[in-house]
């Protein structure tokens, strides 16, 4: 695995020496996983405000709902006399 090196605050050190030291993990996965934790906070976040984006536009908000009626309805579909 290729690795880098980068600068950190004292501060941030001492909190991932801290939570290696709880986890039992080492530093470095203490922050892969932080940085996972943050990437997935970041999408979520968009994801959401898209999402608000789209239910503030009463046209676009139809259209969506006009069409989750219209899986809805194929979900319902058992497949029964085909």
């Amino acid at each position: 695995m290729a690795t880098a090196t980068m600068r950190v605050t004292n501060k941030s050190l001492e909190t991932v020496r801290y939570l290696a030291s709880l986890t039992g993990q080492k530093q470095q996965e203490v922050v892969d996983s932080a940085i996972e934790a943050y990437r997935r906070h970041i999408f979520l976040d968009q994801a959401n405000s898209a999402f608000a984006t789209l239910r503030n536009n009463v046209d676009a908000w139809d259209r969506e709902t006009t069409e989750r009626a219209s899986w809805d309805n194929t979900l319902a579909d058992t497949g029964k006399g085909s």
